[in-house]
């Protein structure tokens, strides 16, 4: 059933991503988004679902996922409705996946309780407070680029700045990659192209063309910087999800060491633990 479940999910995200504008009409109808065979699906229902799918809430506006997200829950209803009149409920297969779901239902839900205990804002900004502390600012270049195959034709485009052309016009024509390369620091590049950035200063292209395994660059150095750690509520999340997992491989080690375990092999031989 879980995978039914996650199915309808992804069915869901597909039909986002080729939405166009739909505005919400159905709220002024008692709040009803569809009746489906004398059963209501209402717009709290769908809006429901936009919350609880914050990638899908960050990329779409709740007009454009209304309407296909309606057409997959009318299906869905659809589904259950046929399901229940097959009598699918009292077959043995649902009760097998209906008490697996059960099952993983209830670890989760308790793992979850017993990370939330743990991870408190306090942990977590303890956690931050650690970062924050430790963090060595690096050098950063903000940089564009133009990429070309050919040694000649590098040059061809670095006479054309010469006589002042400008850069992003000339990497709209020739570059066979993304210009823009916004920040970065020496590591992150190829060691030709960082050697050449970081030696370079801000507001100045590169005179001569820089060989790399991807071809030749013409690089614009447009600031350069020392990073800095990244704000709280940048990285709070990211914080949360490490130390949720070191939270639950903690509790799971802990009802291991509180309990009575006996493990035997394929041959039925106890396997001793330390």
């Amino acid at each position: 059933m879980k995978k039914y479940i996650i199915a309808m999910t992804a069915i869901v995200v597909v039909l986002v991503a080729g939405a166009l504008t739909y505005k919400v009409h159905a709220e002024k109808n008692n709040g009803i988004a569809a009746v489906v065979n004398g059963e209501q699906i209402t717009v709290a229902d769908i809006k429901e679902a936009y919350e609880q799918n914050p990638q899908i809430k960050a990329q779409v506006p709740f007009e454009e996922f209304y309407a296909h997200a309606l057409d997959v829950m009318v299906n869905s209803k659809l589904a259950l409705q046929a399901a229940t009149k097959d009598n699918i409920q009292a077959t043995p297969e649902y009760q097998k996946q209906l008490a697996e779901l059960q099952d993983e239902v209830a670890r989760q839900v308790y793992l979850e309780k017993k990370v939330n205990e743990r991870l408190t804002d306090d942990v977590i900004q303890k956690e931050y407070d650690a970062y924050v502390a430790k963090f060595e600012g690096e050098q950063e270049v903000k940089a564009k680029h133009i990429l070309v195959e050919s040694e000649d034709l590098a040059k061809e485009i670095i006479a054309k700045l010469d006589n002042g052309e400008k850069f992003d016009d000339l990497a709209r024509q020739y570059s066979k990659d993304q210009p823009e390369l916004g920040y970065f620091t020496a590591k992150m590049m190829v060691p030709e192209f960082s050697e050449a950035a970081f030696n370079m200063e801000k507001g100045t292209y590169s005179k001569e063309p820089v060989k790399t395994e991807f071809g030749y660059h013409i690089i614009f150095v447009e600031d350069t910087r020392t990073s800095e750690p990244l704000p709280f509520d940048a990285i709070k999340d990211q914080f949360k999800a490490i130390l949720a997992q070191q939270a639950v491989a903690d509790i799971i080690k802990e009802m291991n060491d509180n309990a009575q375990i006996e493990k035997y092999d394929l041959s039925g031989k106890k396997i001793e633990t330390k």
